[in-house]
Order: C-alpha cells, then sequence, then structure tokens
C-alpha cells in the first residue's frame, strides 16, 4: 500500500442504503418516514452498517420520488419535519451510524422558488439560473432525449422560450456555469454539514457541466430522439467546479463523498476520485448493471435477459486493477434505481435463492473498496412481478409504456411488462418486508406501492430468528471487513479468468493472502484453488465442501 493510499474511516466503512418511501411507515399513511427510520436504527445496529445513505428527504412535490427538490433546507412533509430528522441524527450517532445526505444539484424542481422567479421573465435575476434557449425552426432547441423518455426540452408560455431538463419536464437543469448557482449550492452543502451529517451522495454529478452550444445528439435506437449523453456527461467543466466544491465544502469537514457519474470511463473516474483528495471519494460506475449488448435488449434499457457472468467479471476486473493505486472504488449490486441484485445477478427460485444471494454478497463484499447494501438486500429481497402498468409508480416505467407500447406501438404490452419484471426501477421500491404480518409489517395503511407477495416467506423477523439466513451471513461479511485490513487496503488479483462460471480473485496486503471463489450457476463448477489449502476459511455459504469444485452457487473465502 502506497503512502497516498491512506487510510479512511469511509474506506473501511460499510453503507446501506435507505429509500425512505419504502422503508418503514410510523403514522399509517403508507408512505415511510423518519420516524419510521429511527424506530429501526437497532435493526441496522445488529446488521453491524457504518452509515445510513439516505435518498432524499427535503421538500418536494414528488414527480420523481424526492429527486425532483424544491427547498433543500427543508423536510418532505410526507417524511416529517427537520425536528424528525434531528432526531433520527442525533439517534443515529448516538449507536455509532453516520448519515449521508443524497446531494442531488443537477438540477432541482419546477417548483423550486429560484426556478418560480427564473420563468417569470427574461431579464429576471435568477433567469441564468437554469439554461434556457431559443426555438429551433419552431421546435426544441436541439433532438435530445430526456432520460425518462420525450423531449429533454419544455416550451414555456411565458417568454416563448424552451428551458432543458435532462429527467422529467418538472425537473429543470441547473446552469452551474453561472457562479451565482455555485455559490447558492456551496452554501446550502455548508448549512448541512454544520447540522452535523457526514457525506454527501451526489445524485448525477457528472451532469452538471454540459458542452457548449448544445448540439444534436446521435439518433438513439428507437429512432425518435438523439442521445444527450455525450454531451451532458463529463463535461468541460465538471471537475474544475468540483474541486471547487472541494476547497469551499468538503475540505473543510471529515466526509464520505460519492458521486453517480453516469457516463463515467475508468480515466475520468480516477479524476473523480483521486488520491489527492481534491475532489471525491469515490464514484458510482454503472458498466456492471448495463453489461448486456444491443441485440440483447427490447429498446433502450429495457431488456429482459440477465448478464453473464464473464462480462460482469471483465468490468468489475477492470475497475479493481485500474483504480489500484490512483483511486478508490465503490461497491454494489444494487439500489433504488436498478433491480433486485438477486434478481438480476443471481437466481430467486425459492430452490437456489438463500445460496444465490449470499454468494452475490460474498463476490462483492470481498473485493477492494466500499461496499454499498440497498435496503433489503440483507434479506435477498427479490424482483416484483408486473401484471400491468397500473403496478407501476416510477416516472420512467410509465413514461416509457406510453411511448413504446401506447404512442409507437414499438413494444407489445406483454413483452415490456416482462421487461419491467426484468429491470424496472420499482422492483427496488416495494416496501421493506419487516414480518409476515399484513403489508409485511411495513404500514397499518396501504402502502403507496404493493408489497411483493412473497413477504411471508422472505422478511426481516423469520432471517433475525434463523442463524443460517442470509441476513445474518451479511453479519458476518460485515465484521470481517472490519477485522481484515486486507479485504479493505490488499491489492487485487484476478483468478480462473478462463472459467464462464467461477468468479475468483485473491487480495494480498503485507504477507497476508485471502483468496475468494464463488460459483454463479446451479451445476457443480471446477475449482482447485482451495485443495490443500493452508490457512482458515473466514466464510462460506456451505457448510462442507468437496475437493476440486464448488457446488451450485457456493462461495469460499480462505485467509493464509
Amino acid at each position: 500500500m502506497t503512502e497516498k493510499d491512506r487510510h479512511a474511516w469511509w474506506k473501511e466503512a460499510v453503507i446501506y442504503q435507505i429509500y425512505p418511501r419504502s422503508f418503514a411507515d410510523s403514522n399509517g399513511d403508507g408512505i415511510g418516514d423518519l420516524k419510521g427510520i429511527t424506530a429501526h436504527l437497532d435493526y441496522l445496529k445488529e446488521l453491524g452498517i457504518d452509515v445510513i445513505w439516505l435518498s432524499p428527504v427535503y421538500q418536494s412535490p414528488n414527480d420523481d420520488n424526492g429527486y425532483d427538490i424544491s427547498d433543500y433546507r427543508d423536510i418532505m412533509t410526507d417524511f416529517g419535519t427537520m425536528a424528525d430528522f434531528d432526531e433520527m441524527l442525533r439517534e443515529a450517532h448516538s449507536r455509532g451510524i453516520r448519515i449521508v445526505m443524497d446531494l442531488v444539484v443537477n438540477h432541482t424542481s419546477d417548483e423550486h422558488a429560484w426556478f418560480v422567479e427564473s420563468r417569470k421573465s427574461a431579464d429576471n435575476p435568477y433567469r441564468d439560473y437554469y439554461i434556457w434557449r431559443e426555438p429551433k425552426d419552431g421546435k426544441e432547441p436541439n433532438n435530445w432525449e430526456s432520460w425518462f423518455s420525450g423531449p429533454a426540452w419544455e416550451f414555456d408560455e411565458a417568454t416563448g422560450m424552451y428551458y432543458l431538463h435532462c429527467f422529467t419536464k418538472k425537473q429543470p437543469d441547473l446552469n452551474w456555469d453561472n457562479p451565482k448557482v455555485r455559490d447558492e449550492v456551496f452554501d446550502m452543502m455548508t448549512w448541512w454539514c454544520e447540522k452535523g451529517i457526514d457525506g454527501f451522495r451526489m445524485d448525477v454529478i457528472s451532469m452538471i457541466s454540459k458542452v457548449p452550444g448544445l448540439p444534436d445528439g446521435p439518433l438513439k435506437d428507437s429512432g425518435l430522439y438523439g442521445d444527450l449523453t455525450p454531451y451532458v456527461c463529463n463535461g468541460p467543466h465538471v471537475h474544475e467546479y468540483l474541486q471547487e466544491m472541494n476547497r469551499r465544502v468538503l475540505s473543510k469537514y471529515d466526509l464520505l463523498t460519492v458521486g453517480e457519474a453516469a457516463g463515467v470511463t475508468l480515466e475520468e473516474a480516477k479524476k473523480y476520485a483521486n488520491n489527492e483528495g481534491t475532489e471525491l471519494g469515490m464514484v458510482f460506475h454503472f458498466e456492471h448493471t448495463d453489461c448486456l449488448e444491443p441485440e440483447e435488449k427490447v429498446i433502450g434499457k429495457w431488456t429482459c435477459r440477465h448478464p453473464q457472468m464473464k462480462n460482469v467479471r471483465a468490468i468489475l476486473n477492470k475497475w479493481q486493477t485500474g483504480l489500484e493505486g490512483k483511486a478508490w472504488g465503490s461497491l454494489y449490486w444494487d439500489n433504488h434505481d436498478q433491480p433486485r441484485a438477486v434478481s438480476r445477478f443471481g437466481n430467486d427460485d425459492p430452490k437456489w435463492r438463500t445460496l444465490s444471494a449470499k454468494m452475490l454478497a460474498t463476490c462483492l463484499h470481498m473485493m477492494k473498496g466500499t461496499p454499498y447494501i440497498y435496503q433489503g438486500e440483507e434479506l435477498g429481497m427479490t424482483n416484483m412481478h408486473f401484471t400491468s402498468p397500473e403496478d407501476c409508480r416510477d416516472v420512467e416505467e410509465i413514461n416509457a409504456y406510453r411511448q413504446f407500447v401506447e404512442e409507437h406501438r414499438m413494444v407489445d404490452a406483454e413483452t415490456m411488462l416482462r421487461c419491467f419484471d426484468t429491470v424496472a426501477r420499482d422492483n427496488a421500491r416495494t416496501p421493506m418486508q419487516w414480518d409476515d404480518g399484513a403489508n409485511a409489517g411495513f404500514t397499518a395503511g396501504t402502502p403507496w406501492i404493493p408489497v411483493n407477495p412473497n413477504y411471508t416467506s422472505i422478511n426481516a423477523k423469520e432471517e433475525l430468528a434463523d442463524p443460517d439466513s442470509v441476513f445474518h451471513y451479511y453479519r458476518k461479511l460485515i465484521r470481517l471487513r472490519h477485522e481484515n485490513p486486507v479485504i479493505v487496503y490488499g491489492v487485487f488479483e484476478p483468478l480462473m479468468m478462463d472459467s464462464d462460471a467461477v468468479y475468483a480473485y485473491r487480495r494480498v496486503l503485507d504477507g497476508a493472502v485471502l483468496t475468494a471463489a464463488c460459483n454463479w450457476t446451479d451445476k457443480e463448477q471446477p475449482c482447485s484453488l482451495f485443495d490443500g489449502a493452508q490457512g482458515k476459511e473466514l466464510i462460506s455459504n456451505y457448510a462442507e465442501h468437496k475437493d476440486g469444485v464448488l457446488l451450485p452457487y457456493e462461495a469460499r473465502v480462505f485467509l493464509s
């Protein structure tokens, strides 16, 4: 380990993401809230996590479930009050659990006071807080498609101009080229830091600098719109603005910072998360969550196919070896924007779900980087089954169904729903499954989104009582990371790269050698890594092993 690869609390931590709307409802209105989180802090303490990443809890009209913020210094009414937040923060800290806020500053809500002013007139002092353009040939300024379908521009009658929204039309993009916008954002961040929070997860932070001129994008596979990605991701001033943020805010506090970096490459990540600490602590990349070939997709992101292990391995290994000694990485299988890990990468059939969930957890948590657990992942929660678009709550799914099925008839309804079953964001947003009672113990009312029917067999109450459960396996993985520096800081070395079934690697630090091997299939697979091994087995999802092979979905970790 080099001097630059210095120790830091956030490198040694395990993060747990909470999606507040779906975590725990304390007042029976069907919506999770802050008091619900506070009531379950002891559960998280028992799991052993160090940090909660809290998806947005700011005031919001909820067009995109809180990622459209109307007031950065107030709490969403659905979730409670600022007093409830302060109590949650205090109670978490008393248990040794830190709180990381979700920072959404590429855009605001169109109901934010800045945008309310901005749209009043072309000479309003807040006009340049957002990105406005004149019509082009009586239409949108360019051909960009928003991330959530349809044009990325909205016409505003008041001034006869369009404003840019890379997401929904109620999420206008901020103009970071305006120094006043940066001043406002940094002041707000400082306000939260002074309140005592422990870091920021930064939503689509790689998009805050757009390419000048905003040119047309290459036509997408639907043939309807152009791709905005090349012109809004990793733009010309993004590193300049993040370095300014670091100087003015981040460097003044002891924070965890992670940037959601859409379109990030390995080379760009080395800048965002450099070891000199001039920008962020780490970034999220998305290569392993979307490693299908174009022909494996129905349209856009939508698919009924699952990634192959060898493709996932090639991407993760590239990042593991590429960041070594240069930047810190993040580790995750799923989050609020991704389907459930065991359904996407593993096998959620009841016969294999538990073994598969443990295998995936082992594979990820023994790698180098800071691991993230999404709520319910520690229970092996699975994807939902969507019987109709009425089951959906996510604006991305609703808009995609309307555009591709109803308006342009590019995809039949049955295929689209199967795609939803596979990759829709609502799969991760069904309520947390606490017990086998009504509504999985999430609420005494009617849940805002249906509970997955399998809650009667997959729930926290049952898993807490079962020492062989997925929950207790995650507890052990977390404890091992806290106890073994080689898991945190060891150099990563790929193994068995010729296997299409076994993901294996070693970690090496100061004479300690950790070997991990994971069978991604439901068949026995050859593996001789542990034959005659000297040392001790740290963890496995099988009580007994077979020489020369890994059993179905078997994971083994050996320390020598």
